[in-house]
């Protein structure tokens, strides 16, 4: 089940700007919205308790009654996570301690996967091992730190003898999707949806046959418009980020997801080929590869 929290931002670029005022109200204060009435929310949003009523509506709820009942919900399970975690504030400042700093950063991160794990389409994830599974060859595109995410995919379809190409140049993706077709799959990734190159790559690769998959934190981003399947993310990034880091972390649990699905089908041969390339590289180790060293 998706939480309300992970919806709106996940929706974020598809609202109006009144209603992009009022998300950002309710994620930054969403006690407000537990112990305030409708009018209230409007003055803080500066707009009018019939907009909210609608943006209530946009969201996926019948009222503000409804829309409160959840936000009060997701406020406490949020709640719950930061005690557990010993955190009163996530967002860093500059007079963190490194105590401070390394709880914050691992209560994002993990918080990250969970929330993805908790609202990820399941249906689409079986369609994309499907695709996989029946696929000639797989194609991977990412740019910047998507990239490493591409990398990683292509790691582990290559240890089980998927044949997966992955790409994190632009010309070079683009040659190497115009090559697809029926029966391959296409992979793109971008956090935003919005990364042109993404968008451009998996265009092509449909406009040959392919079965185009997209991996972002935004459902309503413009890599869904070319996408068959989407694996959403559900990742909030630290204004002291130097990269992606807890979108990385998302992204690559649904890499984990999908490969892990996909051994379930075919567990004998992957397992063969997993400890052919296990044995390949043991010599290589300075204790010689010892069982348990």
């Amino acid at each position: 089940m998706t939480d309300v929290f992970v919806s709106l931002r996940q929706h974020m670029p598809s609202l109006s700007k009144a209603e992009r005022r009022i998300a950002d109200v309710v994620l930054d204060q969403p006690s407000v919205v537990v112990e305030s009435s409708i009018t209230r929310l409007a003055e803080l949003a500066d707009t009018s308790p019939a907009s909210v009523a609608r943006f209530c509506r946009a969201v996926g709820f019948g009222g503000y009654k409804d829309f409160r009942i959840a936000i009060a919900a997701a406020h406490s399970r949020e709640q719950a996570a930061r005690e557990l975690f010993r955190v009163d504030d996530a967002d860093i400042d500059a007079t963190d301690s490194a105590l401070d700093v390394v709880t914050k950063v691992a209560y994002e991160e993990a918080r990250a996967i969970e929330e993805t794990a908790r609202s990820l389409d399941l249906e689409a994830l079986d369609a994309v091992v499907a695709a996989i599974r029946g696929a000639h060859r797989i194609d991977a595109f990412g740019a910047g730190s998507s990239g490493l995410t591409a990398q990683d995919l292509q790691l582990k379809l290559h240890r089980i003898g998927v044949p997966t190409f992955c790409w994190s140049d632009a010309h070079l993706a683009l040659t190497s999707f115009a090559l697809t077709g029926p029966g391959g799959v296409a992979v793109a990734i971008s956090h935003s949806g919005q990364t042109l190159e993404a968008n451009q790559v998996l265009a092509l690769a449909r406009e040959r046959g392919a079965t185009t998959v997209a991996i972002t934190n935004y459902p309503d981003s413009p890599i869904a418009d070319v996408a068959d399947h989407l694996l959403v993310t559900s990742a909030r990034e630290s204004r002291y980020r130097t990269g992606a880091m807890s979108s990385r972390l998302a992204q690559m649990a649904i890499v984990d997801f999908v490969v892990v699905r996909l051994l379930q089908g075919e567990i004998d041969r992957a397992g063969e080929l997993l400890r052919r390339t296990y044995d390949a590289v043991q010599g290589h180790r300075l204790d010689g590869g010892t069982p348990g060293r």
